[in-house]
């Protein structure tokens, strides 16, 4: 078995969904692609990362998927974003997809020194409760210099404390 990966470009799908396909099929587009490469290939899971906004990429992902994992900055206007996610999600359950959960929250950009963070933390735990990983990634120049260099933070510097948390962060899920 192992890890495949797979990224495909994305950028301007969005406006190419809204021109060239039929309104009724947008939500389902990425659902049927899937379904026809599920049925050749033996995968244990799929993970679709979606842009932050919530527009029809992210709509397809939450048509075609069963659970999501939330990744939420530990910073204040972090918990407004997903409120409105929660809100995405729940019109997706009723609407596209009855089988959609939330099933993980991950806290993100976590600094143990400011009040902030910590209290955010709290937040989300006494909110989303057993669904948060234990593992929680903290603010890290190494996290956020890896993309400059076309890497992951497992691969530019796999010691660092980010790395060793998304490792974590792996294997609890």
């Amino acid at each position: 078995t192992g890890v495949q990966t797979c990224a495909l470009p994305i950028s301007g799908v969005d406006i190419q969904l809204i021109n060239d396909v039929a309104e009724k099929d947008r939500p389902f587009l990425l659902k049927e692609s899937l379904d026809e490469f599920l049925a050749e290939h033996e995968i244990d899971y799929i993970f679709v990362d979606c842009p932050p906004s919530l527009g029809l990429l992210t709509i397809n992902a939450l048509a075609a998927v069963s659970e999501v994992l939330i990744p939420i900055q530990c910073e204040f206007y972090a918990l407004e974003g997903v409120q409105q996610l929660l809100r995405t999600i729940e019109f997706a359950r009723e609407r596209l997809n009855p089988e959609l959960k939330v099933s993980t929250i991950l806290l993100t950009m976590y600094a143990q020194t400011t009040n902030l963070s910590i209290q955010v933390a709290e937040e989300v735990r006494a909110y989303f409760k057993d669904k948060v990983l234990e593992a929680v990634i903290p603010r890290s120049v190494y996290v956020a210099e890896a993309p400059s260099f076309g890497e992951s933070v497992m691969t530019y510097d796999p010691g660092s404390t980010g790395a060793v948390a998304y490792l974590e962060a792996a294997k609890a899920i």
